[in-house]
């Protein structure tokens, strides 16, 4: 792969980390070293999940196909739901509802959510002997930064907007599981 190619690529890996960093920053207004340490998840599990998407494409590349847009699917909606549902609830400053949102697992299983198809980015790449370290650290290393944007834009927002920005964030990943699903199953063809 050219170096152009690995950088739309990175950068397509990255967007939906994106759209699902606006929201969560939205709601829970970061300071910059949590939008960081976010950012610093997100780009851990994108740059893992294409290489565990090349040694199960070279293992078996059918088992992987067969499931992923399922797993990215329930993924997002569950977290696309719990968006949707904490923003119609009234703000509260109760420490125990801001925990949950706020929650380390809340933010990987996200952070899942949106990579699964960098592992089938994975899976493609080992029948392309691609260089897949590289575009693994070049997939990573983008969405921490878009990331970490995301974050630090829904902060901005957040504070005027931040209740709509998280509904419109949780629809937005649901969409983007049902797309990928969608896509998957070639409902549309």
């Amino acid at each position: 792969m050219t170096p152009l190619s690995i950088a739309v690529l990175s950068l397509s890996m990255s967007a939906d980390a994106f759209a699902a960093s606006i929201g969560r920053g939205a709601s829970q207004r970061p300071s910059v070293a949590v939008a960081i340490k976010g950012g610093l998840v997100f780009g851990v599990v994108e740059a893992i999940t294409p290489l565990v998407g090349w040694a199960l494409g070279l293992a078996a590349a059918s088992y992987v196909a067969a499931v992923d847009h399922w797993i990215a699917f329930l993924l997002l909606s569950l977290v696309g739901g719990k968006m949707v549902w904490e923003g119609f609830q009234p703000e509260t400053d109760d420490p125990e509802r801001q925990a949950r949102r706020a929650s380390p697992w809340t933010l990987v299983a996200t952070a899942v959510g949106t990579s699964i198809d960098a592992a089938a980015v994975g899976v493609s790449l080992a029948f392309l002997g691609s260089d897949i370290v590289t575009i693994a650290l070049s997939i990573g290393f983008a969405t921490f930064a878009m990331t970490t944007i995301g974050m630090l834009i829904g902060r901005a927002v957040g504070h005027r907007m931040g209740k709509i920005v998280e509904v419109l964030g949780g629809l937005a990943l649901i969409a983007l599981g049902t797309s990928i699903l969608v896509e998957h199953l070639d409902l549309f063809a």
